[in-house]
């Protein structure tokens, strides 16, 4: 009676912690735009508090090290809203610009090597393409100056991003000063016969998330940097655009090296009409992929997390289609837990009678 009894409490608390995870799941979906920044707060304050734990082992105390990680954190963002975003901006109007221009130069290439090889010229006409462009980039700044006019004349839009601004750096600071106090009393609250099991479980979710957070996020930059240095050297007009997009893409094992090398050589050949600089693209992205094998990943990533490429591009494009850019923003985070679980839940399987 008394294992009949403890096994309805049991059943009845599956079902409980069932309904507290899909209310979860649809107040996250039904208050996505406001938890943004939320989410942001929380990211940075995860992805800063080892370095917040290294400063308080040197006798400086906790408000003191957040404050220090906080200014860098300030800093980074200020450079990158006041420096990096408009040439970033600038590189991907030119390209808009000469895009037509690298469409003509790109036919005329082509159109010899066709008759070479004894096929018509007609096969491919980028003309239609071009055409196309055109029109696509005039939808595009009308709609763009429409959206910015109701930017302009919507004081609800204006006012949520002056809030997200000022809230997501104070939220931040708290959430850093508070971190590891947050996740004591989470400790705190756990059922004391799971509470063992629950804390491994964290700690490798913690493991897992930091191999792939700080570790590939540190990779990302990395690469965009060492890319688009060796892209300005070669002097291309787009340097700066194409080793960002190959450095950010770079999450993919070898996406990064291939969308890079494609693209960068596409630009090198249209912009100097020679061999010599896709030569050397080339070798800037072998040199890049030669320093992320033997330096980069081992030294920030370490030894792979077990998340699959096919896995990782599902999983961002999944968040992004169920819950917009916060989905986006917790896709990986997200896919790396699950991972987590699915191994301990394959481990459980293979001990349970109905494997047996």
């Amino acid at each position: 009676m008394a294992s009949e009894e403890q096994k309805l409490i049991s059943d009845t608390n599956k079902v409980l912690l069932l309904g507290l995870l899909i209310l979860g799941g649809w107040l996250v979906m039904r208050l996505s735009s406001v938890l943004t920044p939320f989410f942001v707060a929380a990211l940075l304050a995860y992805l800063g508090d080892p370095l917040v734990d290294r400063l308080e082992k040197s006798r400086l105390s906790r408000t003191g090290a957040v404050c220090v990680v906080f200014g860098v954190f300030l800093l980074s963002g200020l450079i990158l809203l006041l420096i990096f975003i408009p040439m970033l901006s600038g590189q991907l109007v030119s390209l808009f610009e000469k895009m037509p221009n690298y469409l003509d130069q790109l036919q005329s290439s082509i159109e010899p090597l066709l008759q070479t090889i004894g096929l018509s010229t007609e096969m491919i006409d980028l003309n239609t393409l071009k055409t196309a462009f055109k029109d696509y980039w005039s939808e595009a700044g009308k709609f763009a100056g429409d959206l910015f006019g109701y930017m302009t004349h919507s004081g609800m839009v204006i006012l949520q991003l002056l809030t997200n601004l000022v809230l997501i750096p104070v939220l931040t600071f708290y959430l850093l000063r508070d971190w590891d106090d947050l996740v004591a009393r989470i400790r705190e609250i756990l059922p004391r016969k799971h509470a063992g099991k629950i804390t491994q479980i964290s700690i490798e979710c913690d493991d897992m998330l930091a191999g792939f957070l700080r570790g590939q996020l540190m990779v990302m930059l990395a690469l965009s940097i060492i890319y688009s240095i060796g892209l300005m050297f070669i002097g291309l007009d787009l340097a700066l655009l194409l080793g960002v997009i190959a450095g950010v893409v770079s999450f993919v094992p070898y996406l990064g090296l291939f969308v890079g090398i494609t693209l960068a050589g596409l630009a090198a050949y249209l912009q100097f009409q020679e061999w010599l600089p896709v030569l050397m693209v080339v070798l800037v992205f072998g040199f890049a992929q030669s320093i992320e094998s033997m330096f980069l990943t081992p030294r920030f990533v370490g030894e792979r997390i077990g998340l699959h490429p096919v896995a990782v591009i599902f999983a961002v494009m999944a968040g992004g289609t169920l819950f917009g850019f916060v989905g986006v923003l917790l896709a990986l985070p997200v896919a790396a837990v699950v991972m987590v679980l699915l191994r301990h839940a394959h481990h459980r399987y293979l001990n349970s009678h109905l494997y047996s």
